[in-house]
Formats: C-alpha cells, structure tokens, sequence
C-alpha cells in the first residue's frame, strides 16, 4: 500500500486560475521522490497540499490509507514532520528549548535525550544554549532538520532541505535521508534546485511545469526516456522546449 497517495489533485487560488492541477502520483514506503520544476510550478503548493495545510479544490490526498482531511489530518500529521529553507522556529528560545517544545507536542519518550540526539546529529550540539536568533541561515536550516526528525517520521516532507547549507553537511544529510530511508523505511518527499543531489538520492521524481505533471516515475527510466545523461540535461530540454517528449526510438515511421 502507498504510503502516499494523490489523485487528481488540484488547488485554485483564484477562480479558473489553478496552481495545481490533475496531478497523480504515489509514493511507498522507504522511498525517496523528488519534486522539480521551475519557479512558480506549484512545489511549494504540493508540500502545503500534503501536510494539510491548504485544502484541495479538487481531487483528494490518501496517507496510510486514509483521507487527508480536517478531522484525520491531526492523527495523519503525528506521523510526519516537515522542514523548510523558507521556515525559521521561535528566536527567542534556546535550540535545545525549540527542539523540547516539538518533543513534547509528539509526545516522544525521553524527549531530553532525543533533543540531544537530533542535536548531534546535525552538528548543533555544542549551541544547545544559544538563542536561536544567533544562527545564521545555515544553522536555522540544521536546526529545522532537526526538529523534522524528532518523532522519527514516517513521512518527511522537505522544501529545499540543503539550501544554505555548507557542502560538508549538505552531503551529510543527503546520506542521512537515504540511510533513514533504506534502514527505517522513512518516506521522504522533497524539493530542490539542485538537481545533480536530486539525481543522487531520489528513487523517483515527479516534474511540475506550470501546475501540471509533466513526467513522474524511477530517475533512470525518466532519463532514459528523454535521452537525457542527468536531470539537468532533462530539465534544460524542458524548460527550453528541446523535447516534445519521451523519446520513440523504436516506434516504426
């Protein structure tokens, strides 16, 4: 069963102008989907859609299962997280007072441990009792991974994860994903403009153009259909009208 599931998924904000629209796809447990496409292609408004946050105009959202809707979506989101480049947590709190608060709210056993744990992992430790408005933009972003995995999420949803991040820890992370998503099975949804880190850790991608699905399955198969070496080459053929679409090689004239 997918763990995520959405059908003919659309959002207007305004009347007859859709942000989203008629969008299908699926993700299973332990995998990786990356969301590309250019600015204004309705990523962000696909993250909001998924964790409740905005209500479809059309089409519905199935996660474990079951409908993605006020009444369900409080029970659905205690067993995801989220984090976003475009999110920063209270500043006036400490990052090991912000981290407790989240605890707390999941309910997580021995919350001070698992703060500590989060902590280390991103390599925020040592400021544990820094305020948070003395984090620069780099460090919020860690801060924020954190807290998303501070009730071991099923589901992780992530709007551009590594920006601001150092390449040192911006590689860190992308392995922690892939490890959490091969050993824990951890779903994980996610959006970037660096498309060479979404080659390397997604197990599918899904491409957005204007609020509509343009291409969506497994990376190589994707790649190999547009004759593309990377989804770079693929995302400059789209964007610039290079491709009509998947390549027919073997179809008769």
């Amino acid at each position: 069963m997918a763990v995520i599931e959405a059908r003919g998924l659309g959002k207007s904000f305004e009347r007859g102008i859709f942000a989203l629209r008629a969008v299908n796809f699926s993700l299973s447990r332990g995998q990786i989907l990356g969301i590309l496409g250019p600015n204004g292609a309705g990523k962000t408004t696909l993250i909001h859609l998924l964790l409740g946050l905005i209500v479809p105009t059309e089409g519905e959202i199935l996660v474990f299962g079951e409908r993605l809707a006020p009444k369900t979506r409080g029970k659905i989101l205690r067993r995801m997280n989220f984090a976003s480049n475009y999110v920063s947590l209270p500043l006036s709190l400490t990052l090991r007072e912000n981290l407790m608060v989240y605890a707390h709210m999941y309910e997580v056993p021995s919350p001070g441990s698992k703060c500590a744990e989060a902590l280390r992992m991103f390599e925020l430790y040592h400021l544990k009792d820094k305020q948070t408005k003395t984090l620069s933009s780099g460090q919020m972003m860690r801060l924020c991974l954190s807290k998303a995995l501070i009730n071991d999420p099923e589901i992780l949803l992530l709007d551009e994860p590594t920006a601001g991040l150092d390449p040192e820890i911006a590689r860190k992370t992308r392995q922690l994903l892939v490890k959490l998503s091969r050993q824990k099975g951890l779903s994980v949804v996610y959006t970037s403009h660096n498309l060479w880190e979404m080659q390397e850790v997604s197990d599918r991608v899904l491409f957005l153009r204007g609020g509509e699905v343009l291409l969506e399955g497994p990376g190589r198969e994707v790649l190999g259909q547009y004759e593309a070496a990377s989804l770079e080459e693929l995302f400059f053929k789209i964007i610039e009208g290079k491709s009509a679409g998947p390549s027919r090689r073997g179809d008769k004239k």
